[in-house]
């Protein structure tokens, strides 16, 4: 049974409120004290009805959600617990629970990169506390790409707050080629992750370009409550990156045909994990398999195709193959100068 953020705090709410053997709580009281609560989280400010609390606290008494909480009406007008020692967060949960929870922690821990928004974190840590205090630490039996030592990754909870609230942001900004940061006006519109590093996709306040910024170049960054928040009025995000691989793109970009020739031993693996949404198998010969994928040509596209190595061969546009051709020359040129270096040192 699903239960949402507000349904939580009012059973916590109305369980604080039982556990309080001090003060006798009529349902008018258990009311007002739900609504001065959900007012102070939520800025709720419409209250809570009686037949809602009614309900909450018939959930609370049954098994649908395992609290079955020994709640009693005393003189027909004051509720309270029946077992002064109860409270929901102390109900019991049978194995299979422990077995999905224990199940699902493993997995919330992988997610390295939300970890950093606080609340999550707290929760996963508290979770995981008093599952593991009755019951032996089992290792995982999952583990997702991370990387821990990749900088930048704690600015996320913060623009992440802020593109949710539209605010502008002063960032100091290192690109790997600039020899000195530089602190500009910025409208953040996304977050987004590839390969583990992640960007926030934003427009400088000069100039009217999309950009990608690289979380571990960002030095520092504050909001600008004064600074007027200009939205993102082209196509959605969703759409914007589809015809890519990676995140390196300008408006202007348009996709390619991409073909490329695979060796038989390494298509399989092409064929179950395609390059992109887009990968089209067309035709398979005695010895190689050729794809044929529509996107933008990117740095990243080039490093995936590298990625292959003497595997793959880029049949076009001709612009791509001449590209790819050059760096592979280069990368030889790197061998061959060692070779030299190591000859003469031997002589």
């Amino acid at each position: 049974m699903a239960v949402n953020k507000l349904a939580l705090i009012r059973y916590k709410t109305i369980d604080d409120c039982l556990r309080n053997r001090y003060k006798k709580w009529t349902l008018e009281d258990l009311i007002e004290k739900v609504s001065e609560t959900l007012y102070e989280l939520e800025g709720i400010t419409s209250g809570v009805s009686k037949r809602t609390i009614q309900a909450d606290i018939q959930l609370m008494r049954s098994d649908k959600l395992g609290y079955n909480a020994p709640i009693v009406v005393k003189d027909k007008r004051y509720y309270l617990y029946e077992d002064p020692n109860f409270s929901i967060t102390k109900a019991p949960i049978n194995n299979a629970d422990v077995d999905k929870m224990k199940e699902i922690v493993g997995v919330l821990k992988q997610f390295n990169a939300f970890n950093y928004f606080d609340e999550m974190s707290d929760m996963i840590a508290r979770l995981e506390n008093n599952l593991y205090k009755s019951t032996h630490k089992d290792g995982n039996y999952i583990q997702l790409e991370n990387n821990n030592q990749l900088k930048g990754k704690s600015h996320i909870p913060k623009l992440y707050q802020a593109i949710l609230k539209k605010s502008a942001l002063l960032i100091e900004y290192k690109s790997f080629k600039a020899q000195q940061s530089q602190n500009m006006i910025y409208y953040p519109y996304l977050l987004k992750e590839y390969r583990n590093r992640w960007f926030v996709i934003a427009k400088a306040k000069k100039g009217g370009m999309l950009l990608n910024l690289a979380l571990d170049r960002v030095i520092e960054f504050q909001e600008l409550p004064n600074e007027p928040f200009v939205a993102h009025e082209g196509v959605d995000f969703d759409r914007y990156y589809s015809d890519l691989i990676g995140v390196t793109k300008n408006g202007k970009d348009r996709p390619q045909k991409v073909i490329l020739e695979f060796d038989n031993k390494n298509a399989p693996y092409i064929v179950t994990k395609p390059l992109h949404l887009s990968q089209q198998l067309l035709a398979e010969k005695e010895k190689t398999t050729i794809f044929r994928i529509d996107v933008v040509l990117n740095y990243e596209l080039e490093r995936e195709i590298l990625g292959f190595g003497e595997c793959v061969k880029v049949l076009g546009p001709k612009k791509l193959v001449q590209r790819i051709e050059r760096r592979l020359k280069l990368a030889q040129r790197l061998y061959i100068e060692q070779h030299y270096i190591d000859s003469e040192t031997k002589a």
